[in-house]
C-alpha cells in the first residue's frame, strides 16, 4: 500500500469512527426524547424535550458534516500521482508534511508526520497549485515544497 492510499484508509477510519459516535447519540437522543415524553409532565417536562431537541438538530449537523467529508475523500484517487498540488496531493516541504484531504488533523505514517487538512484551510489554500520547488510564507514562516505526490 503506497503513501497516499495509507493516508486515505487513515482518513476513512477517522470518519467511520465519527460517523458511528454520532449515530450512537442520535439513538441515545431518541431514546431519552422518549422516556422523557413517557415519565415528565409539565414546564419541566417541555423544557426536558427542548433541550433533548437541541441535541438532536446538533448531532444531525455534525452527521451532514461527516457527510460531506466522505463525499469530498471519495472524490481523492489515491493512485494518481499529481504535479501541481490539488485535492489528494501529498505534499512534502521543509517544514510539515501534508495530505490534501479532509480534516482530521496530524497522522503518524512509517516514522512520518502528515496533517490531514481540508483544501479550505488557509495552508491549502496557499498550497494549491503550486509545484516542487515552491518557496512560499505562512504564519511568517518560510517553507519549500520538496515532493509532491
Amino acid at each position: 500500500m503506497n503513501t497516499k492510499e495509507q493516508l486515505y484508509t487513515k482518513c476513512s477510519d477517522v470518519l467511520q469512527a465519527r460517523l458511528a459516535l454520532v449515530k450512537k447519540s442520535i439513538l441515545d437522543l431518541e431514546n431519552a426524547l422518549q422516556s422523557e415524553t413517557k415519565s415528565s409532565a409539565g414546564d419541566k417536562h417541555e423544557t426536558g424535550r427542548a433541550m433533548i431537541q437541541i441535541e438532536r438538530e446538533k448531532a444531525g449537523q455534525q452527521l451532514a458534516e461527516i457527510q460531506k467529508s466522505q463525499e469530498l475523500l471519495q472524490k481523492i484517487d489515491y493512485n494518481s500521482i499529481h504535479k501541481n498540488i490539488a485535492l489528494g496531493s501529498v505534499v512534502y516541504t521543509s517544514q510539515h508534511n501534508y495530505f490534501i484531504s479532509i480534516s482530521v488533523g496530524e497522522i503518524s505514517l512509517n516514522e512520518a508526520s502528515f496533517y490531514a487538512i481540508s483544501p479550505l484551510s488557509p495552508i491549502a489554500k496557499l498550497l494549491l497549485g503550486k509545484t516542487k520547488g515552491d518557496t512560499m510564507v505562512f504564519r511568517d514562516n518560510s517553507f519549500v515544497i520538496s515532493k509532491v505526490i
